[in-house]
């Protein structure tokens, strides 16, 4: 038996690797605890996706509702499956700004005390596994908020003869900036996962994701861009903007392109990986942009609401570079841009996400 185990299998990215790696004939083994729904309450609960998994995979999928934070729990787990284990895919996270304001303590003990106790029983118990780590463009904290941006029609840019108009690579530095505390938690979990590469020659890969996006994701506001944006033109909810008059840049990808990534990994692995993954120049838009799109598809404005204080450590523009990680692989491809996300986000819920009485 060789085994999957997915931390954080009801989300976005755990669900879309759940899927994928049974398609790859590994039983999957996913570890969700619906924490979304406490973080975020019932709109944003996995629950939904996790029954759709046991329904859709069958006997190749194995729910285990663990908090990874319980240390003994998750040991059994490990002890149970031991040298079976064929990759750790650890997506669980706590991944909101606003919310690890409010609760720190969890938000550390999720971010970085997870991360730790799934490295030390990677190391413990199947060392011989990748472990892919969904890290975050966020370790980066608001240091690409001092890049010289021009303010365009509809979207800040970099000037076209920067070092980083093609993306933002990984030297740039994560010190001597603003980071949230959300962002010094993810921080802590990325240098982690680099220490158990780098120290005990795991191999481990840490994705500093972009925008991660797709349908299966339970889009609220603190958390899911371009599915929440959808959803709130959908329901005529009003969206609010915050800050940089709605012309703050994201790059977005897509699960599909994201996991297909974590495939190429898997099966040449290296001992502490560190890979910006998003959108890119491929796949990015700004909110007034985005706005359109939806607009577009749906045939109905946006209702939204500015407010001129910009989230704290938000970025003003991200477009980051897959150049690293397609030079280490080149077979991978980006299938997804902006507008064909929009479109299948709001195709997978158009009976679901209508206007409430």
């Amino acid at each position: 038996m060789s085994v999957a185990l997915v931390t954080g299998s009801g989300g976005l990215i755990g669900s879309e690797a759940a899927r994928h790696f049974a398609g790859l004939g590994l039983d999957v083994v996913g570890i969700d605890n619906d924490m979304r729904r406490e973080f975020f309450g019932p709109e944003a609960s996995t629950a939904w996706n996790v029954e759709t998994l046991r329904r859709d995979l069958g006997a190749a999928y194995t729910h285990e509702a663990v908090d990874i934070r319980d240390r003994d729990a998750l040991a059994g787990l490990f002890r149970r499956y031991g040298r079976d284990i064929a990759v750790v895919i650890h997506t669980a996270a706590q991944p909101s700004h606003d919310w690890a304001v409010r609760d720190p303590f969890t938000d550390f003990d999720v971010n970085a005390g997870g991360t730790l106790n799934v490295l030390q029983n990677v190391r413990e118990h199947c060392p011989q596994a990748p472990v892919i780590h969904c890290s975050t463009n966020k370790v980066y904290g608001d240091r690409p908020n001092s890049l010289p941006l021009i303010e365009q029609e509809t979207r800040w840019e970099i000037a076209p003869d920067h070092p980083y108009a093609g993306g933002i690579t990984e030297d740039m530095s994560i010190d001597a900036c603003l980071h949230s505390v959300f962002g010094a938690s993810k921080v802590a979990a990325d240098i982690m996962v680099q220490e158990y590469g780098r120290y005990f020659g795991i191999r481990t890969a840490c994705f500093r994701g972009g925008t991660l996006t797709g349908p299966a994701h339970s889009a609220t506001e603190l958390h899911g861009f371009l599915g929440y944006l959808m959803r709130c033109n959908m329901e005529r909810r009003t969206y609010k903007i915050f800050g940089y008059g709605g012309k703050m840049v994201r790059d977005a990808i897509h699960s599909h392109d994201v996991v297909s990534a974590f495939e190429a990994f898997f099966r040449d692995p290296r001992p502490a990986a560190v890979y910006n993954l998003g959108g890119g120049r491929h796949s990015n838009c700004s909110h007034l942009e985005a706005f359109a799109l939806a607009e577009q598809i749906t045939g109905q404005q946006m209702i939204t609401e500015y407010q001129e204080a910009n989230r704290v450590g938000d970025h003003q523009w991200w477009i980051g570079s897959n150049a690293a990680f397609q030079r280490d692989y080149p077979g991978w491809k980006q299938v997804y841009d902006v507008p064909m996300i929009l479109q299948e986000i709001y195709q997978a819920n158009v009976d679901k996400w209508v206007p409430q009485k």
